[in-house]
């Protein structure tokens, strides 16, 4: 992808200083832990830490990722697990850096992806505060911020605590259901010598527990089910990005002759240009999907987002349900993220993969054939060159400047048609931001790119122009490391989420509907999408405002990519999302 351009490496000049300080332990522990990057914006409580890891390690294994706001930090190390599976960590100052951070780590919560996120706090022996600073940056409870959507916290008391304490943060992180965690580190504890640096575990012996196993019951309860199903259907949803999975998965739907449906807003988890995947990647099921599960008999949830919901907006649905999922774990009483509870005939307490691996195995199906790093495939004409763009028109002349190259598509707005594209392989798209919270694009988009730089495939985002003015500085961390990409900025100069909306609420309330616009709408003064990335050192194409010229424009810019740049095309679109999305955004049942 990008012609093994590595990552630039700020180095430092060697340092020979002599003792043991409790935050290199800590750095120790996160090369131990196998920790690839730490992305953090600087600060003084962890100024200990940020040290040890550039004077005691030379900012390597792990390397720091300089980032210009908090939630890039932690949207970086999302973007990234989407990739891997694997965690980053995340370093953020104190209580205000925990606060900037906090809508990043919903997101990562809403999306299942683990986090090694690690905070500090000023002393908690008051008799060693600074005057001032100290104090505004110690709080009784630093973690009560974000306890609900992190799946563990903790604030070591001393040395030997943190140790153990980081150790139980990755393993908790990495378990399924993944998620982030959070410790705190007292900077007393950072800051203080040692005579000899304490022993460092045996990492081997601290790893996630073995994949649940659903039992022997189940699978063949589950087995018979969908063997003697005369109309079966599989939700595929939270599943892995392993390609073996895939593989499998695709076996498996054929042997069972099942009818397949995927959810636009978790990523590619079936080919959706095989014959038997139905309806269109979507927020909200179509009329096509809707009718698939009304006639369905058995119904297989592989840890598909919002069963209850789903099957609500179907209709009549009296099929059988079978759920395979762990993520009722996670499950508490301050968010509803965890959507309606759906009535089930048979939940497997397992991950969606080893449920399905389970059922294939019973029923005799074999591995499947492992798919292919192909180039995109558009399902979408390209439009003539000189029409005005709108979100199916840039769809269509994405396909055709895109000819020919593979590529992962991290994000894709919310106006977004499901029909507009094929994905084929795991890595082809990889969902939404879990939480819905706008600004999350760029910093996905980066860590989604740093985690693909040494694989053959180029890393795309079709980003809102909310999101991205949002997140604009995120693209300087991208510049300065070299981080290859491809930004398409879909820009109608709106909100137009809530556009949608205010119409709504006009027609309920016979009002004007052509005042739906006000305060809504990005302009006046115009912002240069373009110039605002070449301000973060990023390439800037555009304004375009043609199919034509987005064509030219993405082509050049794959070229720029290719040779290891950071390319945003300022794509201006007419305001509109396709009709699904609107009808779902609008329904009030």
């Amino acid at each position: 992808m990008s012609e093994g351009i590595p990552l630039p490496v700020e180095r430092p000049v060697s340092s020979d200083s002599l003792g043991v300080w409790g935050s290199d332990v800590f750095a120790d522990m996160l090369r131990g832990l196998g920790v690839k990057y730490v992305a953090l914006n600087p600060g003084s409580s962890f100024r200990g830490l940020h040290d040890s890891l550039v004077n005691h390690l030379g900012n390597e294994d792990p390397q720091m990722l300089l980032c210009l706001h908090e939630e890039h930090a932690v949207a970086i190390a999302h973007g990234y697990a989407k990739v891997t599976g694997e965690p980053l960590a995340v370093i953020l100052h104190s209580n205000v850096g925990l606060m900037h951070g906090t809508m990043a780590i919903f997101n990562a919560w809403c999306d299942r992806v683990p986090v090694l996120i690690y905070g500090a706090t000023g002393p908690v022996d008051a008799a060693l505060r600074r005057p001032w600073i100290d104090w505004l940056h110690t709080c009784r409870d630093q973690a009560s911020m974000i306890r609900n959507y992190v799946k563990w916290d903790d604030q070591p008391g001393s040395m030997e605590a943190a140790l153990e304490s980081m150790l139980r943060a990755d393993v908790i992180a990495r378990s399924e259901p993944k998620g982030p965690t959070y410790v705190n580190f007292d900077v007393s504890i950072q800051e203080k010598q040692h005579a000899q640096a304490p022993a460092l575990p045996d990492f081997a012996r601290y790893q996630p527990p073995l994949p649940a196993a659903p039992s022997a019951e189940g699978v063949a309860r589950a087995a018979d089910l969908l063997k003697n199903a005369k109309a079966p259907v599989v939700l595929a949803g939270r599943v892995s990005r392993d390609p073996a999975d895939w593989a499998r998965r695709v076996a498996f739907v054929e042997g069972l002759g099942a009818k397949v449906l995927t959810d636009i807003r978790i990523g590619a988890s079936f080919p959706t240009d095989h014959p038997q995947h139905r309806g269109k990647p979507a927020f909200f099921i179509d009329d096509a999907a809707g009718a698939v599960l009304r006639e369905a008999d058995v119904i297989l949830s592989l840890d598909w987002l919002d069963v209850a919901g789903t099957l609500k907006l179907a209709g009549e649905v009296t099929a059988q349900v079978i759920q395979a999922s762990l993520d009722y774990q996670l499950h508490n009483g301050w968010g509803m993220e965890h959507q309606a509870l759906p009535a089930l005939d048979l939940h497997l307490a397992c991950g969606p993969d080893v449920a399905m691996h389970a059922i294939a195995d019973a029923l005799g199906v074999g591995a499947g054939e492992m798919p292919g790093d192909l180039p995109v495939k558009p399902a979408l004409n390209a439009p003539d060159a000189d029409v005005e763009l709108d979100i199916m028109t840039l769809a269509g002349a994405l396909g055709e400047g895109l000819e020919g190259v593979c590529a992962s598509f991290v994000r894709l707005p919310l106006g977004w048609a499901g029909e507009a594209w094929h994905f084929r392989h795991p890595l082809d798209f990889l969902g939404s931001d879990g939480g819905a919270g706008i600004g999350s694009g760029p910093g996905m988009l980066i860590g989604a790119a740093l985690a693909l730089k040494d694989s053959d495939r180029l890393p795309v985002a079709v980003l809102g122009d909310g999101d991205f003015m949002m997140a604009a500085s995120a693209f300087w961390t991208a510049a300065h490391y070299g981080t290859p990409f491809l930004a398409v900025v879909s820009n109608n100069r709106s909100f137009y989420n809530d556009e949608v909306h205010q119409e709504r609420v006009a027609v309920a309330r016979n009002r004007p509907v052509e005042n739906k616009w006000i305060g809504q709408r990005i302009g006046d003064p115009d912002i240069d999408i373009a110039g605002v990335a070449r301000a973060q050192g990023c390439e800037g194409i555009g304004p375009v405002f043609t199919a034509g010229e987005l064509v030219e424009a993405i082509k050049q810019g794959v070229e720029m990519v290719r040779a290891g740049k950071s390319v945003v095309i300022d794509a201006r679109v007419q305001p509109g999302y396709n009709p699904n999305m609107v009808a779902g955004l609008t329904r009030s049942d």
